[in-house]
């Protein structure tokens, strides 16, 4: 669907799935991949309204099997064998038992990348176990590095876990593994864990607290809201901007623009006094809204922004003039990123209906239309036309 972007050329064969897989299927579509999903079939086509509000499905063309038939296993192997990228995130052992695992699909296609990503990984003594976004950042210490001292972590809504350590890990990863491909022609599976992912967005955290720049009790250190100056702060009108003025010169203009002349705040390092100038500092913040501090401190060097809501960012001018997010059949959602000088991706498409190209990708894969109509009447297959029979 997608002709434009560097990953323009490229053919993905997604099986459909929650959580981070999407997301790696999203990336690769919104760069230029093309991305056949797999559906499985469904008793009653989603709304419009529905289907739209499923963001992570973008850009995807989609056919409809039911994998439980031996010949709908036939035409997914049909399609794997003309894709360079295999996406799936199931729990380890599925993909094996429905007779599509690496062993299977790499004899048809020894070039293939199959990309997989599962929460605790393929191995492991909790490879089998379920689990979830926050299980698996716990295990990390990712999620042990988001909180306030004396309160539990704070569940980051899949951010970190599932769309970072898991879904853009894999991207990654399938990238790595094709650039390998093209040199040797031999395929691999890509092993993506949202456990392993989440612990390496900690990198920097495990540097630091090697050498004692990171204290173990959350919400103590400079970058997770211990510092006073870098924290988010509550207005008169009950909404919240953000502060980050961590170096001399950046410290030095905000007490410059917010008039913070009390010799306490020469104590930037101290961090004995880090409670006491964060009351300070929250007085101030409380005594203009937040409209107010954005017209002072928004575009200055004091390391300044408001904290937006959904319904407000993507009206802020700023992400209005880097086309942060787009609108597509009335839902607004982030735009493709990153954005490329040469190859750049096409606008945002919009969520494809269960099954809308059911017909036309079993054509391609070399099926008759006595073929197709078979697989169609029997439920091996399904295509947006039969919610309508």
């Amino acid at each position: 669907m997608n002709s434009n972007g560097p990953l323009a050329g490229i053919t993905a064969v997604e099986f459909a799935g929650l959580g981070p897989a999407p997301f790696t299927g999203m990336m690769l579509a919104d760069q230029g991949a093309r991305v056949i999903r797999i559906d499985r079939p469904v008793k009653k086509a989603a709304s419009p309204d529905q289907r739209n509000g499923d963001v992570l499905s973008r850009g995807r063309e989609s056919i409809a099997l039911d994998l439980k038939r031996p010949e709908s296993i036939d035409v997914a192997l049909r399609l794997i064998e003309r894709a360079d990228v295999l996406i799936e995130g199931f729990r380890p052992g599925v993909m094996e038992s429905l007779g599509l695992g690496p062993d299977v699909c790499l004899k048809h296609r020894p070039s293939l990348v199959y990309g997989r990503v599962t929460g605790w990984g393929q191995t492991g003594p909790l490879g089998k176990a379920a689990g979830h976004d926050i299980n698996y950042i716990a295990l990390t210490g990712a999620l042990h590095a988001v909180g306030r001292p004396g309160e539990p972590p704070v569940p980051t809504a899949g951010m970190i876990g599932d769309f970072g350590g898991g879904g853009m890990l894999l991207a990654f990863g399938i990238l790595c593994a094709l650039h390998a491909a093209k040199a040797s022609g031999q395929g691999q599976v890509v092993d993506a864990s949202i456990c392993d992912g989440s612990a390496l967005l900690a990198s920097l955290l495990y540097g630091w607290h090697s050498t004692g720049a990171w204290h173990a009790q959350a919400g103590t250190n400079t970058g997770d809201g211990g510092a006073p100056f870098f924290n988010a702060y509550q207005c008169a009108d009950g909404k919240y901007v953000s502060i980050g003025a961590i170096e001399p010169q950046f410290y030095g203009k905000l007490r410059e623009l917010c008039g913070l002349t009390d010799p306490d705040f020469d104590q930037q390092w101290d961090e004995t006094a880090w409670p006491a100038l964060k009351r300070k500092l929250a007085d101030v913040f409380r005594q203009r809204t937040r409209a107010e501090w954005c017209a002072l401190l928004e575009g200055t060097d004091a390391c300044f922004a408001p904290v937006l809501g959904f319904d407000e960012a993507p009206a802020h001018p700023h992400n209005i003039a880097r086309g942060t997010f787009a609108e597509v059949n009335g839902v607004t959602q982030p735009a493709p990123a990153p954005k490329f000088a040469g190859t750049p991706a096409a606008a945002c498409k919009a969520v494809a209906p269960t099954g809308a190209h059911t017909r036309t990708i079993l054509a391609e894969a070399g099926l008759d239309g006595n073929e197709i109509a078979r697989l169609l009447k029997s439920g091996a297959a399904w295509s947006e036309t039969n919610a309508q029979q």
